[in-house]
């Protein structure tokens, strides 16, 4: 007997992280009958959300296959390189969505951004009525350390070193938006798969970035200092050194030196979701909006 996969529970694959959550929160409060799929109970009680978790871990087939046995909408908060193992344990009716990233667009390749690849790949060939979410860098999230560790470092320095004297583009995204898109992916019956970037409304150079970041946490907006990226790239493993200093990665730097601005054509079409302005999402993470 075929079912509505509308009607059915929707499965929350990492559900006690910081996307997972957030969506449960969302559906909790719509009503929405859902089904948390998590590694570690106590990590889903710390939560507060409702529900009995099913606990699966990703590379367990006959336990994940189990743990989304029921549900009509199977949607992964986690790395989307689980893709094919969640394809292949997700009912045959279930529609599919899957968080991605646009690391997956670095021209810096690393296991992360191909995991991302993969997972596109296998959704992409499975012919399956799913869609992969690639959001570009998400802010605030409860627990996020992408703006919040910008503004502790920020406050630290009495300059902002940065490659190319921050020239580079970056377009953020709240994680409300993000949730938002999460929820009206789950409310579309997909044709055919597809992969649609998620972002913020417009990208903006990285040193005006992290101004708006100081202004919206009550910081001094340093002078940028404008550095070639190989001395950073030898200096980075001290900031791990350094008490009171967030740690600064290499490949973070690296990143700092490319481009990251999407079109959002699809977002606003397909998904029907008009991300907020960044001052506006900012003032709401600083807790001021």
């Amino acid at each position: 007997m075929q079912h509505d996969p509308l009607a059915l529970p929707v499965a929350v694959l990492g559900a006690s992280g910081r996307s997972g959550a957030a969506l449960c929160r969302v559906l909790a409060r719509d009503g929405t009958p859902f089904i948390p799929v998590v590694r570690d109970a106590a990590r889903w009680a710390v939560t507060g959300l409702p529900g009995t978790p099913r606990i699966a871990d990703l590379q367990d087939a006959a336990a994940l296959r189990r743990a989304l046995e029921g549900a009509g909408r199977v949607v992964s908060c986690a790395h989307a390189r689980h893709a094919p193992a969640i394809l292949e344990a997700a009912p045959p009716e279930a529609r599919i969505v899957l968080m991605g990233s646009t690391r997956r667009y670095s021209r810096w390749a690393d296991d992360h951004g191909n995991g991302v690849s993969a997972g596109e790949a296998a959704l992409l060939a499975s012919g399956r009525h799913g869609v992969i979410l690639h959001p570009t860098m998400i802010y605030g999230a409860e627990g996020e350390d992408n703006v919040q560790r910008l503004a502790a470092l920020m406050r630290r320095l009495p300059l902002a070193p940065l490659p190319g004297g921050g020239r580079s583009l970056v377009q953020p995204i709240h994680q409300d938006d993000v949730t938002a898109c999460l929820r009206a992916a789950l409310a579309r019956d997909w044709e055919k798969p597809q992969a649609i970037v998620i972002a913020g409304p417009a990208p903006l150079h990285y040193a005006d970035f992290i101004a708006a970041v100081c202004r919206a946490a009550g910081v001094r907006v340093p002078p940028v200092l404008p550095v070639p990226l190989a001395p950073l790239l030898l200096l980075s493993p001290l900031t791990r050194l350094l008490p009171r200093l967030p740690t600064v990665r290499a490949a973070e730097l690296r990143r700092l030196t490319e481009d990251k601005a999407f079109g959002i054509g699809a977002m606003l079409t397909e998904l029907g979701v008009t991300p907020m302005p960044l001052e506006a999402g900012l003032a709401r993470t600083f807790g001021k909006g």
